[in-house]
């Protein structure tokens, strides 16, 4: 099952190489969706391809193949007069019927950049979209931040990586969090409570723990997932 957004982007592939033999660039496609940036672009073409919709053609720039269309796209498509579109399929022996996939992924909103280092501003407001599985969120409000900094190495959070936050305004000693800082400034680090003082601890020796009082640091999140990109 496709999510709106994929839908429709394949449905927009399909039609451009239709009508001029050629796969649309990515701001064009980016621009077809209105969305705010070309990655949002690159991860629905991701998830077209690992769901067999679409395949990257190697040395050719611009080359992209549908695969298959959706089933209510196909069959409900009127005749337009012209050759219909046929698929280049690779049949294989064919498994015994899957019951339906469920739709498991959600669409979050990426709010910027969070530093797991010296704090930067606060959270930003939405700038971009990201799939995010149901397997990894549970109930509750989520976003997505951008990892900017090493502070949290030794937790497994990288610099550049995606962390996954469930809202809330309260957590417990040794958890990871979103930490507004003075009313200013976000940071990604683990909480401790120490009397009626708060630390924000590193996961690197390179960066001190910072001591606040309680009405210093307002807590807006906590990690619940972490997602790498590999280039």
């Amino acid at each position: 099952m496709l999510t709106r957004k994929q839908h429709e982007l394949l449905m927009f592939i399909h039609e451009r190489i239709k009508e001029t033999g050629v796969s649309p660039s990515f701001d064009e496609m980016k621009d077809a969706l209105d969305l705010a940036s070309k990655s949002g672009i690159h991860r629905l073409i991701t998830a077209l391809e690992e769901r067999g919709f679409l395949r990257r053609l190697a040395h050719r720039a611009r080359a992209l193949e549908v695969v298959k269309l959706p089933q209510q796209a196909t069959s409900s498509a009127p005749s337009q007069g012209r050759q219909t579109f046929k698929p280049q399929v690779i049949e294989g022996e064919r498994p015994a019927a899957l019951p339906p996939v469920a739709n498991d992924v959600r669409d979050l909103p990426v709010l910027g950049r969070i530093a797991a280092g010296t704090p930067i501003e606060a959270i930003q407001h939405e700038r971009d979209r990201l799939m995010v599985p149901e397997s990894m969120l549970g109930a509750g409000e989520h976003y997505v931040l951008e990892v900017q900094g090493d502070s949290m190495i030794h937790a497994g959070i990288l610099d550049g990586d995606y962390v996954v936050i469930r809202k809330s305004d309260t957590a417990q000693s040794g958890e990871i969090v979103v930490a507004l800082v003075m009313g200013e400034e976000a940071t990604l680090k683990r909480l401790r409570r120490k009397g009626a003082s708060i630390a924000l601890e590193a996961a690197n020796p390179a960066y001190e723990t910072r001591i606040f009082g309680p009405d210093q640091v307002e807590v807006q999140g906590k990690l619940v997932g972490l997602i790498r990109r590999y280039h």
